[in-house]
């Protein structure tokens, strides 16, 4: 069996490729024509690659795998934050979902999604300061990317199947580190991710979202949550 991955060019996804394949996964990647992948991916045979403009995403992608995941985001620029798709991660999510429903597993798919530590876990109904909340409305409003993160949690959370379980990541203020080094998971941000943010390295990202991949125990202590990540500070 495989796992699928969208996402994958990004800064997170392509660690997220070298620990499953560290784990001795396949994988298969699903990319946007014209999206740039590193030159290692292509002559891998534990790597399939497959270009889609996602609308609508074949069932037969899906086929063979157990496993999805996505480290899907908007690309750091004015067009990447202001222009089309606005709606990118949340309508991925949506088509990758339809596609696992049309496809009747006998088991249900792991669906991991990376989101951030400022998108709340409304099936918790986490408190948050009246100071944040006014602060995150403007950042909805102002910074499309966000809402569309919101969204997408919300729909995994709320509207996915009976064939797909799932995990949000949350990680906090991302950093560029080169190994993987020791970090806690939280049920629910113990910082502010406003005003005291922490600190999580991609590569902890990409390690914690291949573990729940590929790892029964851990799998069964987080589907349904939204775990938030931190780097442990020493």
């Amino acid at each position: 069996m495989a796992i699928l991955l969208v996402g994958a060019s990004g800064a997170t996804g392509r660690l997220l490729v070298e620990e499953l394949l560290n784990a001795g996964q396949q994988v298969k990647l699903l990319i946007r024509p014209g999206s740039k992948v590193p030159e290692s991916c292509l002559h891998n045979q534990s790597i399939t690659l497959i270009r889609s403009d996602f609308q609508p995403i074949n069932p037969e992608v899906i086929s063979g795998c157990e496993s999805v995941a996505s480290c899907l985001g908007h690309n750091p620029t004015l067009k990447g934050i202001y222009g089309q798709p606005r709606k990118l991660v949340r309508d991925t999510v949506r088509l990758l979902c339809e596609a696992i429903q049309k496809t009747n597993p006998q088991k249900p798919v792991r669906f991991v999604l990376m989101g951030s530590a400022g998108v709340r876990n409304n099936l918790l109904k986490e408190p948050v300061p009246f100071a944040q909340q006014v602060a995150i409305g403007l950042i909805r409003l102002l910074v499309p990317p966000h809402a569309d993160n919101e969204q997408a949690a919300a729909y995994l959370s709320r509207q996915a199947g009976s064939s797909v379980e799932w995990v949000v990541v949350r990680p906090d203020t991302l950093t560029n580190e080169t190994k993987v080094s020791r970090y806690s998971l939280h049920v629910s941000p113990v910082r502010s991710a406003l005003f005291r943010p922490g600190k999580t390295s991609r590569i902890n990202v990409a390690n914690f979202m291949s573990r729940l991949l590929t790892e029964d125990v851990l799998w069964e202590k987080w589907k349904g949550q939204m775990p938030v990540i931190y780097n442990e500070e020493f």
